[in-house]
């Protein structure tokens, strides 16, 4: 027999993983929202309540279940009452459109759609009149629905056997469709278990986890749980984030350890909160998704202190592909505040150009990975399936290098560089540049069309308060520093970025205010 399908090898399940934290620490407090808190005993037993549930609308192993929800433990509890019963996750972008939904809906073939119907009324009335999916249930008493836990109230809560097998689909992950519609991204257990796995072996985690859930839990947050639990730590979680109420949970429930976009780490330095409350208690402060600007990153060490652990990874391999530890966020070698960390063992990471040949040490070159992080495929998109895995390496679309030590430095993604008169332009390494004045709060480069040069050099700032530095003052900072090439043609001040939900500055946004009438986004 084939070990590969020998039951003796099988890997486990996302679900037999939650298990093994409810049976180790059933006294220990699980879950914290507001005045709401759950024991790991609690959070079991209102887990397969919710599993008999979905099993008695005639759900069944591997069909579908979509969420439209926010932080709350309602939403935590349903998700991993599918997991235990062997269903797939999909979770629906909260800022997408109606019909970004719908098509996420119809393309995943989701059997029932589970949606916070006080935060998202309109959406959720609109998705269940388009009968796009055969099940609607709302977190709270709704004219859908009579609310997922009054409906499970009186619900049998003993254990239910398991229907997971380590073989399943257990999420299908969107892409935000930067590219033209959205993917479908297919991951099996093998990749939950691996990045579980990973995650325990190289955070530096602190000996009992308060950790608080910032950012929404259907993205990056959401990652934090299990290993929040494998550990017995208590998850705490905000709703909606903003620096002072963060800064109010920190403090009054001496927050440990927590996971910010670099957006949400800019406005807690800029918080005039910050001082106010004390965070000591703050021992790993996580963050990615997004590149963050060196100069702030070393303005946070000052005012937060050395907590910080980078992450990178994407949705195709997600969270771990590199780490760069606490104590690589050094002051004393101050280039490393630009890497993303090292490769972490089980990743096969190679830098490759465009021939598929691996690039001298030092030289650019795009980021692919092998190994099990990595996603199964895209659903329903064979001709992706052939780019993304072209040469059999999983293409990231990441420009990186990687220095002697073997730091990795991810210049920018392949789509946003910035072609301007034939030279290549890597918009982070400006921002990175800009961030560096005092008075730049934020800023986004992005490459607008130009008769001559092809693409412009824009830069897109937003001023620190009390501040008002020239156009002419940053131009000129940035050609002292990054030479004349990557010298932003154009400054425009603006009071604010467009974000995306997760904290992101949306450079999709912000080109199509520069694109419109372009039936492509480069030039």
């Amino acid at each position: 027999m084939n070990n590969r399908d020998n039951p003796i090898y099988a890997g486990t399940t996302t679900a037999e993983l939650y298990l093994s934290a409810f049976r180790a620490f059933p006294g220990r407090t699980a879950l914290v929202a507001g005045n709401q808190s759950l024991t790991y005993r609690e959070l079991e037993t209102r887990c397969y309540q919710i599993a008999r549930l979905l099993l008695s609308k005639g759900l069944k192993r591997q069909d579908t279940v979509a969420f439209l929800v926010s932080n709350r433990i309602e939403a935590v509890l349903a998700t991993i009452a599918i997991q235990l019963i062997g269903l797939r996750y999909v979770a629906l972008h909260p800022m997408a459109s109606e019909e970004d939904h719908a098509f996420v809906l119809e393309d995943a073939q989701v059997n029932m759609l589970i949606a916070d119907s006080l935060k998202f009324p309109d959406r959720t009335r609109a998705l269940q009149q388009r009968n796009v999916v055969p099940h609607v249930l709302t977190l709270d008493t709704s004219s859908i629905h009579t609310g997922l836990l009054n409906e499970t109230a009186s619900m049998d809560g003993s254990r239910l056997p398991l229907d997971a097998r380590p073989e399943d689909y257990t999420k299908i992950a969107y892409s935000g469709g930067t590219t033209g519609r959205s993917k479908g991204i297919m991951h099996t257990h093998r990749t939950t278990v691996t990045m579980l796995n990973y995650q325990l072996a190289n955070y530096e985690w602190p000996n009992h986890i308060r950790y608080l859930a910032a950012t929404p839990i259907s993205h990056a947050a959401g990652s934090l749980i299990l290993p929040t639990f494998i550990r017995g730590g208590t998850v705490y979680l905000q709703e909606k984030y903003d620096a002072q109420s963060f800064l109010e949970i920190v403090q009054t429930h001496q927050i440990n350890t927590t996971f910010l976009v670099p957006t949400q780490i800019y406005g807690l330095l800029d918080s005039p909160h910050l001082q106010e409350y004390d965070h000591s208690s703050l021992e790993l402060i996580l963050y990615g998704a997004a590149p963050m600007a060196p100069a702030r990153l070393l303005e946070a060490l000052k005012k937060i202190g050395p907590v910080f652990g980078q992450l990178y990874g994407q949705a195709e391999a997600p969270m771990v592909i590199s780490y760069l530890r606490k104590e690589d966020h050094d002051p004393a070698r101050p280039h490393l505040l630009a890497s993303c960390g090292r490769i972490i063992p089980g990743n096969q990471v190679k830098l490759l150009d465009q021939q598929m040949q691996e690039v001298k040490p030092g030289e650019i070159g795009e980021l692919c990975v092998r190994g099990p992080l990595v996603m199964q495929g895209y659903l329903n998109r064979p001709e992706e399936n052939e780019k993304v895995f072209a040469g059999q390496w999983l293409h990231t679309g990441d420009m990186a290098r990687e220095d002697e030590q073997g730091y990795l430095y991810i210049v920018d993604r392949a789509k946003d560089m910035i072609i301007s008169g034939g030279f290549n332009v890597y918009p982070s390494e400006v921002e990175h540049c800009l961030a560096r004045h005092p008075d730049v709060a934020m800023a986004a480069v992005i490459g607008i069309p130009h008769d001559k040069w092809g693409e412009e050099v824009t830069a897109i700032v937003v001023k620190k308060q009390g501040t008002n530095p020239s156009k002419q003052e940053l131009i000129d900072f940035v050609l002292q520093h990054k030479g004349a090439v990557n010298t932003p043609k154009t400054i425009i001040f603006t009071n604010e970025l467009p974000l995306t939900s997760l904290g992101k500055i949306n450079k999709k946004a912000i080109r199509s205010q520069y694109w419109q009438g372009h039936d492509r986004m480069v030039s």
